[in-house]
């Protein structure tokens, strides 16, 4: 059998069999016709020259002119001079499969105290562009062939040097890995780590219980969590594990706030170095502080034994997908594998895009304006509950943007935030972020990186009552 196809759009494909009985033109025809009738071509959609479909097809070109005159007589085809060859409108019939709506969505909330997201509306749309198109005017034609799976020279440099100012952090370009966000971060170092014999990671609790347990589930590893107090995670804790990793939030503690002291920093690089353990520093909002002196990366005390994980996730946006890795020299092989493995690499033009972002110095400015912005939001989120609920005690908010408000000790953690959404304000508990689930000691995680001024000050005044009720 001798069928020729065409092309006639992205997903759209005629067969001219010459075996037939049918003749070509009736071919033709039919398979227009059938493919007006299920949809394939949808009203007001370009049919391809004559000429070009009867080379396409190698028929002839009045054949397809005779064609298309029969279809346009019929009334699937309509033409006109200078717009081509389309189809119809009212060809397809009634009969046609309905588009499925997408079912309605909840109505908008007050407020969304949602943690976690940055305000996405400032997201420096303009100075990216800009980024972009001098990322693509510079980038030379070989970088556009699979890459060192390192990730950009170019961004990697720009991120070492970045790493060194603002984190104190030991930063080597060659032991720098780009990844695709924390998620991505994460699940490769401890891809790597299993491959030397690693067998449990420890993580802090309450902390991230759920993307921790999944990426060591999916590495093959036992993840244990380890308590947090005042001081951040408790080492003698951490030791009882017999973990060979564990996962930190040292300048941020994830989600209670508090800074990981000088005396416990010290003594989490001895463990490392006692148990030929490695530290995993989730690095995630060290660029934005307020009342405090800024507290270097925990790498920059220990660069053999820690691998920093840092994002652009809450510096710019989460969909951006860029992070970074700093690396010891002795895991770094094991992880540019991985790397490999995984992916081959990250998108070189976005690497490149953020290196000019940086270089221009349009990602400090950028950093600048949101500390102002969010400095603003939690002013009028301590405004808002020492008017509407003064026996709330809130904690954490010495940098990043979320806050932790503690409620009595008898307090419905589930019921008030259910009750908070009945009023369409969006309340989050702690308890999500303990590996048990439990709501004692009751605590709401407020985020406000995405929620304005006048949004905070109208949701806590929403729910004002609750608040005091719990409080």
């Amino acid at each position: 059998m001798s069928s020729q196809w065409s092309n006639v759009s992205s997903d759209l494909l005629f067969a001219i069999d010459r075996d037939r009985d049918e003749p070509l033109r009736s071919q033709l025809e039919h398979q227009v016709r059938e493919a007006i009738r299920t949809g394939r071509l949808r009203v007001g959609e370009r049919l391809p020259p004559s000429r070009e479909l009867a080379g396409a097809l190698g028929l002839s070109r009045g054949l397809v002119q005779d064609a298309y005159a029969q279809l346009l007589a019929e009334g699937y085809l309509v033409a006109r001079v200078g717009s081509g060859t389309r189809v119809a409108a009212g060809a397809c019939p009634p009969t046609a499969p309905p588009v499925p709506r997408r079912p309605a969505g909840r109505p908008p909330l007050l407020a969304d105290f949602r943690w976690g997201v940055p305000d996405l509306g400032a997201f420096p749309m303009p100075d990216w562009l800009w980024a972009v198109r001098e990322a693509a005017r510079r980038m030379p034609v070989a970088e556009l062939d699979y890459g060192d799976p390192r990730g950009s020279a170019v961004l990697r440099e720009v991120v070492a040097g970045y790493a060194r100012r603002v984190r104190a952090a030991a930063a080597d370009p060659e032991h720098i890995v780009i990844c695709s966000g924390y998620a991505q971060g994460l699940s490769l170092t401890l891809a790597a780590l299993a491959r030397g014999g690693v067998r449990r990671v420890a993580y802090e609790d309450p902390g991230s219980p759920a993307s921790v347990r999944a990426a060591a589930a999916a590495a093959g590893l036992e993840a244990v969590p380890v308590p947090v107090d005042e001081q951040g995670i408790d080492v003698g804790a951490l030791t009882a594990t017999g973990a060979r990793a564990v996962v930190v939030t040292p300048a941020h503690q994830w989600p209670t706030g508090v800074v990981l002291g000088p005396e416990r920093r010290l003594a989490l690089i001895a463990w490392a170095a006692a148990q030929d353990a490695v530290v995993i520093e989730d690095d995630y909002d060290a660029e934005f502080r307020y009342d405090r002196e800024p507290v270097g990366a925990l790498q920059g005390l220990a660069a053999d034994r820690v691998v920093s994980i840092s994002t652009v996730s809450k510096s710019l946006a989460p969909a951006l997908r860029i992070g970074w890795l700093l690396c010891p020299p002795a895991l770094a092989d094991a992880l540019v594998s991985v790397k490999h493995i995984s992916d081959r690499g990250s998108p070189v033009l976005d690497q490149l895009a953020l290196a000019r972002l940086i270089e221009s110095g349009r990602f400090d400015r950028h950093l600048r304006r949101m500390r102002g912005t969010y400095a603003a939001r939690r002013t009028a989120l301590l405004a808002a509950l020492a008017e509407h609920a003064p026996g709330v005690a809130v904690t954490g908010l010495a940098a990043g943007f979320h806050a932790v408000a503690h409620l009595r000790e008898t307090a419905d953690e589930r019921g008030l935030v259910a009750a908070a959404r009945a009023r369409s304000v969006g309340l989050y508990g702690m308890s999500t972020c303990r590996t048990s689930r439990e709501t004692a000691p009751p605590r709401l995680v407020l985020g406000f990186g995405n929620v304005g001024e006048r949004a905070v000050t109208a949701g806590i005044s929403a729910i004002g009552d609750l608040l005091r009720e719990q409080g």
